[in-house]
């Protein structure tokens, strides 16, 4: 059966690779249709699978997919670690599908804006490129000086914006300012969308302004993300490269991913309704 996975997705790979065979799977149609919208050639396709357990019924297992991309004189991996669930019967793969993409669950009357509760220190200065350099160490494994989650994403960004130099404040009240500390944490921390309403409200320490397009963002800047559009933010990205058209390049856990496009159209989780909200981080020197 494993070999029947392992044949499976070399099926997807060569439907990505080959122009000419057409595809029935949505989320490899949609990557198609955006490599070509972006004028962006994909020269190769590898698929790792690692079995992660088995019962009498299902294989949980994740696949380690990379992207060697080349846009014009660039030329780029492009890395993603999809979960998987495959059904079986008799000793037949029956059914195998990408596991449902996860958010936080938190009251929403528990998310408050930025405050002046406390500042750690002042003449904060944002060091992009360490915290671009700590999000491509850890974009696939999990830093044991920190919490990690089921729904990672937010808890990796931060981790991201305080290898920057971002100060942290509001210890101890999980509903103000931005923080982590042994076992405890503020909801901006780990969550998506009290992350999405803390940077641009937030006065002092680590803040953003939002800006109207993701061209307008680099290396260092966040994206937020509402797959659904129903004003409940799913996810958080964080900004390590442009490519060739000035566009984000994004590392992300959860579904963990280094350098994917920012628009996230090839997720299983994108929806027509989806919304963003384009973060450019502040710092007392901007």
């Amino acid at each position: 059966m494993y070999q029947q996975l392992q044949q499976k997705l070399e099926q997807r790979l060569h439907q990505l690779l080959d122009d000419d065979i057409a595809c029935v799977d949505e989320k490899v149609l949609r990557k198609k249709q955006l490599l070509q919208a972006r004028q962006c050639q994909l020269l190769k396709a590898k698929a790792a699978v690692k079995v992660l357990f088995e019962d009498q019924d299902e294989i949980h297992y994740k696949v380690h997919l990379k992207y060697l991309m080349r846009q014009k004189d660039y030329v780029y991996l492009e890395e993603e670690l999809e979960h998987r669930v495959a059904a079986k019967y008799k000793q037949e793969i029956v059914d195998d599908r990408e596991q449902a993409f996860l958010s936080e669950v938190v009251p929403m009357d528990t998310l408050v804006p930025g405050d002046r509760y406390e500042e750690e220190r002042k003449g904060f200065r944002y060091d992009r490129m360490q915290a671009v350099q700590y999000a491509e160490r850890w974009w696939n494994s999990y830093n044991p000086a920190y919490p990690k989650f089921s729904v990672d994403c937010t808890n990796y960004i931060s981790q991201c914006l305080r290898a920057g130099g971002s100060p942290m404040r509001g210890h101890p009240h999980k509903n103000k300012g931005w923080w982590v500390s042994g076992k405890s944490w503020s909801y901006s921390w780990s969550v998506a969308h009290a992350l999405r309403w803390f940077l641009p409200s937030s006065q002092i320490g680590l803040r953003a302004t939002e800006v109207s397009s993701a061209d307008q963002l680099q290396p260092g800047d966040v994206i937020c993300i509402d797959f659904q559009g129903d004003g409940r933010f799913d996810h958080t990205v964080f900004v390590t490269a442009q490519d060739r058209q000035g566009m984000p390049l994004v590392n992300a856990h959860t579904a963990n991913s280094r350098m994917r496009y920012w628009s996230y159209e090839d997720s299983t989780a994108y929806t027509e309704n989806i919304q963003y909200k384009f973060m450019r981080i502040q710092d007392d020197h901007s």
